[in-house]
């Protein structure tokens, strides 16, 4: 028997959307995790928010919102209160009744501004590894560390003259001008940006085009893949070697570690530099290298090689999952904060992955 389409409003709902999403959805074990995260951020809000005056967006359900941003690749804030107006599971995820009005967009992006200034996204990360290692999941002695340029939201049009000087426009259209820029040879040094000061003019190889970008760096461990240090910098073309320094003295211990790299950190220096922290440099080898057989001999090398290739896969996850190929945003503070907030959701799916096969293999 033909069904009919009819169309009739209910004045009420005996199911919650806890009961409405399956119980085999992969959000719910991310949801248990985030759940245990924010709990131990509980401290951190009490000392951010006032104790009298407007209530604010409940930074739990602020940072559960943007986590969903990062895992359903949401372009915008406006985008993403559409999606909890109608959306269940989302409303299930963050936390909303079925009754509860979303925020409005402009509300919500100050709120997550005053996150981000907090440094909750840092402490979030700290706290998602603190998961990851209660699980056993992470390598204490051997990493891998990459850089990508992270394309900056100003304009090639921004980069101007810093005198002032340069060519000017060519047409009265005060929106979008005509610049003709050939013949003017512009460098990071005489031209800055008028939009975002903190982007660097910079390219990926020789016969690629130039670009507004930023250095966006990980320190991976070698277990499983997961990212135990962040960094964004300016884009410039020591920023890869400078940022693993940094990001190697923050390893806790005191122990020797190896640390996987690719040819761009083969140099005398660095190298160099790497030894005096008791860090075996695993990079590797250019025609002239720095290191020789006294490292390349052993097993553990051509480990780190084999592992040193899975850092992409984190760059290719946070450039296209988490919309990191060309930031929303401006500033190196905020930019770091973004891309630090992106690499713990990436962290979240990989525990939540590695935990699901680790209790399979029990079973």
């Amino acid at each position: 028997m033909r069904g009919e389409d009819t169309q009739q409003s209910t004045m009420f709902s005996y199911l919650s959307p806890e009961e409405r999403v399956p119980a085999s959805h992969p959000l719910r074990p991310i949801r248990l995790l985030v759940e245990r995260v924010v709990l131990r951020l509980n401290t951190r809000f009490e000392e951010m928010y006032a104790s009298t005056g407007r209530p604010s967006i409940a930074p739990e359900k602020l940072l559960r919102a943007l986590l969903l941003q990062v895992l359903y690749s949401v372009r915008s804030e406006r985008m993403l209160m559409e999606q909890l107006a109608y959306n269940l599971l989302f409303r299930w995820f963050v936390g909303l009744s079925m009754d509860e009005d979303v925020w409005v967009p402009t509300v919500f992006s100050k709120n997550r501004d005053r996150l981000l200034e907090g440094d909750v996204a840092e402490a979030f990360f700290d706290e998602v590894l603190a998961e990851a290692k209660d699980l056993d999941l992470l390598s204490a002695e051997h990493f891998t560390v990459d850089g990508t340029l992270i394309e900056a939201w100003a304009g090639l049009k921004s980069f101007q003259r810093k005198d002032g000087s340069g060519p000017g426009p060519s047409d009265t259209d005060r929106g979008n001008p005509t610049i003709n820029f050939h013949g003017d040879t512009r460098r990071n040094d005489t031209h800055a940006s008028t939009t975002d000061a903190d982007a660097r003019l910079a390219r990926k190889g020789d016969g690629k085009e130039s670009k507004l970008c930023y250095g966006g760096h990980v320190l991976m461990e070698n277990r499983n893949g997961l990212v135990v240090n962040t960094r964004v910098t300016l884009a410039t073309g020591t920023s890869e070697r400078e940022a693993s320094l940094a990001m190697v003295e923050e390893i806790p211990g005191d122990g020797a570690v190896t640390l996987g790299a690719d040819k761009g950190y083969d140099t005398k220096d660095h190298v160099a530099q790497l030894r005096e922290r008791r860090v075996t440099p695993h990079v590797a080898q250019k025609k002239h290298s720095a290191i020789d057989a006294r490292t390349t001999r052993h097993a553990g090398y051509k480990v780190s090689q084999q592992k040193r290739k899975r850092v992409e896969e984190i760059f290719g996850w946070l450039k296209t999952v988490g919309m990191l190929r060309k930031t929303r945003h401006k500033g190196l503070r905020r930019v770091g904060c973004v891309f630090t907030f992106a690499a713990s959701a990436y962290n979240l799916v990989r525990v939540r992955n590695l935990a699901s096969a680790l209790s399979s293999a029990v079973a």
